[in-house]
């Protein structure tokens, strides 16, 4: 018997000392986590009361506690040490066919957000939400579309944007006109990526002939496009309105602003506008919406377009055939009138007295300048290798 009550008094001294040991370290646990929530919490406190702070301010405060920053290295170890995709590149995980719905309070965050950032006065109502829901769920292929070539048509968007100082959500006012295509033409005659009327495109110096037609130049319609967006902007000095005038005229934009007795928001003449021209504001704040959050929509790229980078421009003094260049730059002519679509008739209707550009991809610029001279004569690739050999 002394034995046994022996043996349970050792078991009962093991057990209290697993206790204490567990209770210490919880305790540490604690009192660490408790240690590590009040610097950050001081630190943002810290941040906070000063306005304007920048990254840079960050990482000095994160600098100056090395407990802090042990723990943030830690943390981002864990992402880039990995070799798995990362955590915010799984954040929507949706069945192939399938079409993502929200609440809109989601949609009205989300909007409310872009608003915040950008000088157009971006705004969600049903007329925004019906448009939300016609590319989301019954044209997700042309926002798809988008995401694969925004690649090739963005860079030279932003730049002219940057160059006549205006908002850099006006580039995806391409993606309502044309779809991001060159040669989309209108029923009214409306051409190229930002669907310049003839009459319009003249004035800006886009011209058009049996040969050629600028309105699907990708550099001289953007400058195009920025000049008019900038006279418009100096008419009205709203950008909803300038989004109006762009697409009915700014015959029609004074029109219904003396019909709602002078008043110069967009939503409260809307009524007044034509019918189209209605849907125009709601469609350029819904594409700029899925631009921005096509993954939420399940909404991706159908594959790698081309980049813009990628390619580089040469000016041409002389006439010369698409069949040519192909032929000597070892080409697909249909990837030359991809790049080009400017020239209707498959060649650079160029004379001594006026020069022409010409696109082509970057690896073969050198090419081009080094054969010029020989795509210029007229003479084959095969036919001249087949002299030299003789």
């Amino acid at each position: 018997m002394n034995l046994k009550k022996e043996q349970k008094t050792k078991n009962k001294i093991q057990a209290r000392k697993k206790n204490k040991l567990l209770t210490m370290r919880f305790t540490i646990l604690v009192i660490l986590s408790v240690i590590v929530s009040s610097i950050y919490a001081g630190g943002v406190k810290k941040l906070n009361s000063h306005r304007g702070i920048d990254s840079a301010s960050v990482q000095a405060f994160q600098l100056d506690d090395s407990l802090l920053w042990s723990c943030d290295s830690i943390y981002a170890s864990c992402f880039t040490n990995s070799e798995e995709l990362h955590p915010w590149e799984q954040a929507y995980q949706f069945a192939n066919d399938s079409i993502p719905a929200y609440l809109d309070t989601t949609y009205r965050e989300r909007i409310e957000s872009m608003d915040i950032k950008s000088p157009f006065s971006f705004q969600y109502n049903e007329s925004v939400r019906r448009m939300i829901l016609y590319y989301s769920n019954r044209r997700p292929k042309l926002i798809s579309r988008a995401l694969a070539t925004k690649d090739f048509y963005f860079p030279i968007f932003e730049q002219l944007l940057d160059k006549y100082q205006l908002p850099m959500e006006l580039k995806y006012l391409a993606i309502v006109e044309s779809a991001l295509n060159p040669r989309a033409r209108s029923r009214a005659g409306a051409m190229g990526l930002w669907q310049f009327m003839p009459s319009t495109g003249r004035l800006y110096g886009l011209h058009h002939n049996s040969k050629l037609d600028d309105r699907m130049n990708l550099y001289k319609a953007t400058e195009a496009a920025c000049q008019h967006f900038s006279d418009l902007y100096a008419i009205y000095h709203d950008w909803n309105l300038v989004l109006a005038a762009y697409n009915a005229g700014p015959g029609n934009v004074n029109k219904a602003i003396r019909r709602a007795g002078t008043t110069t928001d967009y939503w409260a003449i809307r009524s007044y506008l034509p019918r189209e021209t209605q849907s125009y504001v709601p469609a350029f704040v819904a594409v700029n919406y899925l631009m921005q959050y096509a993954e939420a929509h399940n909404i991706h790229a159908q594959k790698e377009g081309d980049n813009y980078y990628d390619y580089d421009t040469v000016y041409v003094s002389q006439k010369m055939t698409f069949k040519q260049i192909a032929d000597w730059l070892d080409m697909d002519i249909k990837d030359i009138k991809h790049l080009n679509p400017q020239y209707k008739k498959n060649y650079i209707p160029a004379t001594a007295g006026r020069s022409y550009v010409i696109t082509l991809p970057r690896n073969k610029i050198g090419e081009f300048i080094l054969n010029k001279h020989l795509i210029l004569s007229g003479i084959s690739r095969k036919e001249y290798e087949s002299q030299a050999e003789r």
